[in-house]
């Protein structure tokens, strides 16, 4: 159900059947590169945090980190990440296939800047062996997503 409602959100934009499906998992940013066959960084990983009553999902680069004075600073909370049973009913889509496309009304979408140095990245399309390839720009269009820096990257 979540790959199709990514799917329904996706076709709005003309993009659902850009969506890839793979015979393997590709629940984690490893398992996604491999799958895609990209560098990992490029997998477009969506952590999903409680902000107040609201959901924060912040999409970034596949090895970037959450900067905690960063993210207080942007969110003035400290960051908290959702367990698997409160980021599926919370956001629509199970851990492992979370993703910015079809989301419940309570997520607010948040692109970080870390994703800005690649041409293309690989968003996860709602279930754990699905992404699709979009430039940065094209991840801003279709999930309506702010732009912050809230990560770090591997020195």
């Amino acid at each position: 159900m979540s790959l199709e409602k990514a799917q329904e959100h996706l076709a709005k934009f003309g993009k659902a059947d850009a969506v890839m499906e793979f015979d393997t998992s590709s629940a984690t940013v490893e398992l996604a590169a491999a799958a895609v066959g990209c560098e990992p960084a490029r997998i477009a990983k969506t952590l999903s945090f409680a902000v107040g009553d609201r959901v924060a999902l912040v999409v970034c680069a596949g090895d970037a980190r959450i900067a905690n004075p960063k993210f207080k600073a942007q969110f003035a909370t400290k960051p908290k990440m959702l367990s698997p049973d409160e980021a599926e009913a919370r956001i629509g889509h199970a851990v492992g296939g979370v993703c910015p496309f079809g989301v419940n009304e309570e997520c607010d979408i948040y692109l970080d800047e870390s994703l800005r140095r690649f041409s293309t990245v690989f968003p996860a399309c709602g279930s754990s062996n699905s992404a699709i390839e979009l430039s940065p720009g094209e991840l801003e269009e279709i999930t309506d997503g702010t732009w912050v820096d809230v990560c770090k990257l591997p020195e």
